[in-house]
């Protein structure tokens, strides 16, 4: 039904697809709407973690961990150079999870707000 909207996404994934389909299941439109409009604003693109990631290995370490909300491993990272760079190296390769892991806690906390806003 709201197929089309979901993959509007950028850089959107098979595995976040079924998830967002999966979570906004017995929404009607307009909280799929709302809920959309909430979460594009929040997720993570994998192709720009990717980038952050590189950002991080190279400029500022931490700095994907900063951008994903990991404040704490972030101020580790960026005190330990990206954990002696091995930290920094395993966040590249696992770049796509970083951004799955940040958009399914987005997708929780985008489902909160749009129920809540419907009962105003």
């Amino acid at each position: 039904m709201f197929d089309a909207q979901f993959m509007a996404l950028p850089g959107i994934t098979p595995q976040e697809y079924s998830y967002l389909q999966t979570a906004t299941n017995g929404l009607n439109e307009q909280q799929v709407r709302t809920f959309l409009m909430i979460y594009s604003g929040k997720r993570k693109n994998p192709s720009d973690m990717l980038l952050f990631c590189v950002i991080g290995l190279c400029l500022v370490p931490g700095l994907q961990r900063f951008i994903i909300g990991q404040i704490g491993m972030g101020i580790l990272y960026l005190f330990t150079a990206g954990l002696c760079f091995i930290g920094s190296i395993v966040d590249i390769i696992n770049h796509k999870e970083l951004a799955f892991e940040h958009n399914q806690k987005m997708v929780f906390e985008s489902l909160q707000m749009t129920r809540m806003g419907s009962f105003q």
